[in-house]
């Protein structure tokens, strides 16, 4: 079917869609950012998914991340495609630790929502981010 929507507005609306549905905690957002059959190839411990699992999967989240922030880093879009780079951060509720995990998703749009989604996220790991390292010494 494609997309009526641009590259820079997919983008907007990825950004958006993680403000709403990661930061302000609001679950049920992917309801109405995602098409009616939204297929979540890597979802949940991996496994394929919809709509519905991506939004309990979150709920479980907020419980046990309550102070879970997403940041994009960058996003790339082309034809009817998203992907972009994040980083999720939060404080581990039983050790006080600061943590982090950083993702690719790519998104496929249909009209003017999300139809599908793949992700590739790293593991979990204390937050390096609060070591202070100019760019230029980091490792590509």
């Amino acid at each position: 079917m494609g997309t009526t929507l641009s590259p820079d507005a997919m983008k907007q609306f990825v950004r958006a869609h993680f403000e709403e549905f990661v930061n302000e905690r609001n679950a049920a957002v992917i309801q109405k950012n995602m098409t009616s059959d939204f297929y979540d190839h890597d979802g949940p411990d991996g496994k394929p998914t919809d709509a519905g699992g991506d939004e309990r999967m979150m709920l479980g989240m907020y419980k046990t991340m309550p102070d879970l922030h997403l940041s994009v880093e960058e996003t790339i879009a082309e034809d009817d495609k998203v992907v972009c780079r994040n980083i999720w951060r939060w404080t581990d509720i039983s050790s006080g630790q600061k943590m982090e995990f950083h993702g690719f998703v790519l998104w496929r749009f249909e009209g003017g929502k999300i139809a599908e989604r793949w992700a590739t996220v790293t593991k979990p790991a204390p937050d390096t981010a609060t070591v202070w390292m100019p760019r230029a010494l980091k490792a590509p």
